[in-house]
């Protein structure tokens, strides 16, 4: 398994993060970073739009799972043939969505190995993980626009320029992941649970949306700064599809209207 997910996945990546380091004519990491981060981004488009596509429809449907579980809820055979037949009536699968995020969290552990490895090695390329043709540049520049150290982690004893934008990067990378689960939400039914009732699925969605952004914002802390680059570039990305995604709803809505 290992050796699949080094070949197909962990050294392709590796390489095209050095060969547009290469051809970068200032050798910015950052800029690698950022242009490698669209890049796997778009290839796994066709994914993570069906994860949105996945997560909308079944918070649409939400309201109408809720009155199911609600009039089985001492029959959890009926609820559950009733919940099926349901699905099945709406097209809806609760599972579909489960593919696209493992494929993407496959890729999101590869980049973290690549960007984890560089930096651990002092930000020296290892020839080991180059293929043949592609050159070696060696020691690669650590420095993000001149300022931002990629290797190093956020240090809040220090307020130099360079620290204070690190930091920025990662408030900005939790900031954006707070905004793209805030979207996700934007259609789940906020309507309260019957008294004596708790509405589980909004109790968790509530705490996603500010547990994701804490998660963010750790991570962002403790590990190199490239990691948080990669993380503020991928969410902002996640961010402008779903915003495209809901104004293409939105004119298909209109046009069926007329």
């Amino acid at each position: 398994m290992m050796f699949l997910f080094d070949n197909l996945i962990y050294w392709p990546i590796y390489n095209l993060l050095i060969f547009v380091y290469n051809i970068d004519p200032f050798h910015d990491f950052g800029v690698a970073i950022i242009f490698v981060t669209v890049i796997i981004k778009f290839l796994l488009l066709p994914l993570s739009r069906k994860q949105i596509e996945t997560q909308k429809k079944m918070q649409e449907l939400q309201p109408k799972i809720k009155e199911i579980q609600e009039k089985y809820k001492n029959d959890k055979e009926k609820q559950s043939r009733a919940l099926m037949e349901f699905y099945k009536v709406n097209k809806a699968n609760p599972f579909s969505g489960c593919l696209p995020m493992i494929f993407q969290l496959v890729f999101l552990i590869a980049i973290y190995r690549v960007l984890f490895n560089i930096s651990q090695n002092g930000l020296m390329v290892n020839g080991a993980d180059l293929y043949g043709f592609m050159h070696n540049p060696g020691q690669i520049n650590r420095f993000f626009l001149g300022l931002v150290d990629l290797s190093k982690a956020a240090d809040f004893k220090i307020f130099d320029a360079g620290n204070l934008a690190h930091i920025a990067i990662v408030v900005a990378a939790a900031g954006a992941q707070y905004i793209q689960t805030k979207m996700l939400m934007a259609k789940q039914s906020t309507a309260p649970a019957k008294k004596g009732a708790m509405d589980f699925s909004q109790i968790m969605s509530k705490q996603m949306l500010y547990l994701a952004p804490a998660m963010t914002l750790f991570i962002g802390i403790k590990f190199p700064a490239g990691l948080a680059l990669y993380w503020l570039v991928s969410t902002l990305f996640m961010i402008a599809q779903q915003e495209y995604m809901e104004r293409k709803q939105a004119q298909a809505g209109v046009v069926a209207d007329k």
